[in-house]
């Protein structure tokens, strides 16, 4: 690890928190992903052996520890006090982020994968049926791609193959556009009504589903009234 050799706790925290990928292992530490392939699935492009590193390193600084389940046959990663106390950096770091950067999401920021795995763990569990809800989504357009949202109590989960489940809802969307509804830059009724976004199923499940989205968890940032230039 390099250090900028100054007593300024400042540099000391960047030090840990600021070199590349870091900062969001440390988002999915703290959004409740444990498991190595958890952590890869929320941090896509990492390469394996860099996402080794960086747990390896966050573990010395006393930020991570890892544990062994109770069966001894995996092991998770869980944030110490120190790397709890980092939530509040996350946060406001996000919240800068869609005040000031995030202002419009075009073809090259889609990610529908990245997408997924954040929509299925936004979830308001307490609005969903009793039974298991199984939902296909197609994206069309700038990134394509099919995966399946399998809503249930106690954990949705998000998958990248066919569960072989019977499929209750149909959602094919415009990419871009449903990124933009994730991140509250477009009304998901207004994606709807533009054609962007198509849902069938049966009546009652495609009323409700609007309602079970938590959106992304910086969706109520407003944006600045400027906007900063590309670097």
């Amino acid at each position: 690890m390099r250090t900028y050799g100054g007593f300024c706790p400042v540099a000391k925290a960047a030090e840990i928190f600021a070199e590349r990928w870091t900062p969001l292992i440390i988002r999915e530490l703290l959004a409740g992903s444990h498991r190595f392939h958890e952590l890869e699935q929320g941090v896509p492009g990492i390469p394996h052996s860099l996402l080794v590193q960086r747990l390896r390193s966050l573990e010395r600084a006393g930020v991570v520890e890892r544990r062994t389940t109770a069966n001894g046959r995996r092991v998770e990663y869980w944030p110490t006090p120190a790397g709890q106390g980092l939530w509040d950096v996350v946060r406001l770091l996000g919240e800068w982020g869609q005040r000031w950067v995030n202002h419009d999401i075009g073809p090259a920021d889609t990610d529908p994968q990245l997408l997924m795995w954040d929509m299925h763990r936004r979830i308001h569990l307490d609005r969903l049926p009793e039974r298991r809800v199984v939902v296909q989504f197609e994206f069309r357009g700038a990134r394509q791609g099919v995966f399946w949202l399998v809503l249930e109590r106690p954990e949705p989960s998000v998958c990248l193959k066919d569960p072989e489940f019977d499929v209750d809802m149909r959602v094919t969307a415009d990419t871009v556009a449903l990124h933009r509804v994730w991140m509250g830059q477009m009304a998901l009724a207004d994606a709807m009504h533009r054609g962007l976004v198509e849902i069938d199923g049966p009546r009652e499940l495609v009323w409700a589903f609007p309602d079970w989205l938590a959106l992304n968890l910086f969706a109520s940032v407003p944006p600045a009234a400027t906007r900063l230039s590309p670097a």
